[in-house]
Order: C-alpha cells, then structure tokens, then sequence
C-alpha cells in the first residue's frame, strides 16, 4: 500500500512541476505576443512621423521636432518604457534578470554581472524621465485621460521601485553589520585560543 501512495505522491508532484512550467511558459507567450504587439504600434508611429516629416519637406517647410513630433517622440518612449517592463517580466519568469550595463541574461541573485562584472543596483532614472517629458508634453483632448493613467501608473512603479531599492539597501546594510559582528567575534575566540595555548606553553 505504502508503495501506491508513494507512487501516487511523486506523480502528483511531477504534475504540479509541469502544471507551474506549462503555466509560465503561457504567461510568457501572452507577454511575448503584447510586446509584439506594442512593437507594431511604435511601428505605426515611426510611419507617422515619416509621413509628416515628407508632407513638410514637399511644402518646403521646417520641420521642429518639439512642435511637430514631440507628441508622437512621448508615445515612442511610454511604449519603449511598456516594452522594458513586459521583457523584464518574461525574465521574472525564468527567475533571471538583465545587466543594467551589457544587457545580457544574468541570474537574479546577481549582484554583479558575470558578463561584464557591472555591480546591479535598481535603477529607476528611465522612468523618472520618461514621467518628466510625459508632464511636460501637450497632447490632444482626446488623449488627456490616457495621458493621466500613464502618468499615474508610471509615478506609482517609481514609488515601488524605491520603497524595494530602499528595503533592499537596509537589508544589504543589515547582512554587512552581522557579517562584520561576526568576523569580530570569531577573531577574538581565536585570539583568546591563542593566548590560552601560550599560556599552557
């Protein structure tokens, strides 16, 4: 009896593992098709602002990139911004990350990249510029109420990534102080070892 219920457990335990793997390879199909996607759009965009570039050069007018562009160059960037955190979910998924210098693959854990021996801190300077030029962008009525959720979204992701970074520095500061503590500790055992020995000699 032990012997089927034992059976019964390691089969019930290899479908959870290939349940948990069929499921984030499905989340990471459904990403990969929305940054396709998202990739169209910025595609579209592209056209748009070749076509408006061309209708200017035939009526022989200059082109201002802050008048005539701005409003397509914002969209660019919030879409670039959207595409940046769906890849950074797809590596989520497979429990890595990307070095913030070379921009390979590397294990999340990773303090340092492997590749390139870049240190990783959280960097969330991106998005904070990306918030500055969507503030100061102007965009069609039609647009206003799109333009506030973005904004919204893009200050709350900021907010998040610095409450993290700021866990995570108290925590890094936290392991050297008890590292520290300890390695003084185990100097001063050896040293009391030490000086015992002497003593006996």
């Amino acid at each position: 009896m032990d012997f089927f219920d034992k059976l019964g457990k390691k089969a019930s335990e290899a479908y959870k593992v290939t349940a948990d793997k069929t499921g984030k390879i499905a989340k990471e199909t459904k990403l990969k098709f929305k940054i396709g996607e998202l990739k169209t759009q910025i595609n579209d965009i592209y056209e748009e602002i070749g076509k408006k570039v061309y209708e200017k050069h035939i009526r022989e007018e200059d082109i201002c990139i802050k008048k005539d562009l701005e409003e397509q160059c914002t969209k660019i960037d919030v879409l670039s911004d959207e595409i940046d955190s769906l890849l950074k979910e797809c590596l989520t998924l497979k429990d890595k990350k990307q070095c913030q210098n070379c921009y390979k693959q590397i294990e999340k854990e990773d303090k340092f990249c492997p590749n390139c021996g870049e240190k990783q801190t959280q960097d969330s300077a991106k998005e904070v510029e990306v918030l500055e030029e969507l503030e100061n962008t102007e965009v069609e009525e039609d647009n206003s109420v799109e333009k506030q959720i973005v904004k919204e979204e893009l200050q709350q992701d900021i907010e998040n990534k610095k409450d993290k970074q700021d866990n995570q520095e108290k925590n890094d500061k936290q392991e050297d102080e008890e590292e520290k503590s300890n390695l003084e500790k185990t100097v001063e055992i050896e040293s009391n070892v030490k000086l015992g020995e002497e003593e006996e000699d």
